[in-house]
């Protein structure tokens, strides 16, 4: 195998791609958290390494305990462990390597996010497990991933008041949410196999709702964040976005019709994370 496929091969492993999910959110939470301390060139790139280190360890240790689990749901089967292409001692030593990476970024940052970096790496390791004994496991996700733009203001040592914390929840609340549509494809498998999640516990409809009224939290914990900070109107076309978003989200998934869930997942959340800070990011710049 060449260095491009077996770089292709790991990327595919972290679906690399999926961190626009994260990562824009946690850029806007930079830029939030610049009315209280400067930007630096420092800070944002050991951000990102972060950011990127944490989410690759996450990725890969899920792989690694669910491969038993991929290795019989047909959806899942072709995935780089159960397929062999790559060994259990090589997603290992991604998990370990991803590991001291985002340890060593985050001491870089400061003393505090030092301090934090095993209890972001708890959630973000530990959420793999949740589906055997939980179906909150969505939310726990949407935590995990959270952490990114939590993580981010406090990296740039700004205040920790209630702003940052709405904004920790919306992105939970969001993730949560169309992890739950995302969870609707192995709803039988999952019931088969005994494992925990909402389209489980709920069926398809009890399964929308929820996650529609999680999508309604996010909107109004945005809407909460700019009036804390005094945003101006740039930043609220960026939540009106997010809702419009949402809202089609949820119009293309039905009970009747669950075959759009993929474009629900992949590309419409890509473009609420991306919108969102495009839309922060011009806020600052016309303030």
């Amino acid at each position: 195998m060449s260095v491009s496929q077996t770089l292709g091969t790991y990327s595919s492993l972290v679906k690399l791609s999926h961190t626009v999910f994260a990562l824009p959110f946690a850029l806007a939470a930079v830029v939030l958290a610049s009315a209280f301390e400067p930007i630096t060139v420092k800070k944002v790139a050991l951000i990102v390494l972060c950011i990127a280190a944490a989410r690759t360890a996450a990725m890969a240790f899920n792989r690694l305990i669910d491969r038993h689990i991929d290795a019989k749901n047909p959806r899942t089967s072709d995935r780089e462990l159960p397929r062999g292409a790559l060994t259990v001692g090589q997603v290992r030593a991604l998990v370990v390597i991803s590991c001291a990476i985002f340890v060593l970024g985050a001491g870089l940052l400061g003393t505090l996010p030092l301090i934090l970096s095993p209890v972001a790496l708890g959630l973000a390791l530990g959420y793999s497990y949740t589906k055997r004994f939980t179906a909150f496991c969505h939310l726990i996700l949407g935590a995990a991933v959270a952490l990114a733009p939590g993580g981010a203001w406090i990296a740039m040592g700004a205040p920790v008041t209630l702003a940052p914390w709405l904004l920790v929840l919306g992105v939970a609340c969001w993730v949560g949410g169309f992890d739950v549509l995302y969870s609707l494809q192995d709803q039988g498998f999952d019931e088969g196999e005994q494992l925990r999640s909402i389209p489980v516990a709920l069926g398809v409809k009890g399964s929308l709702w929820v996650s529609g009224l999680l999508h309604v939290v996010t909107v109004g914990c945005l809407v909460a964040v700019g009036l804390i900070l005094g945003r101006g109107p740039a930043y609220m076309v960026g939540v009106a976005l997010v809702a419009l978003l949402l809202a089609y989200e949820h119009a293309i998934v039905k009970p009747s019709d669950l075959s759009r869930i993929n474009k629900a997942f992949f590309d419409i959340n890509g473009y609420v994370s991306v919108a969102f800070f495009a839309c922060v990011l011009t806020d600052q710049l016309l303030a």
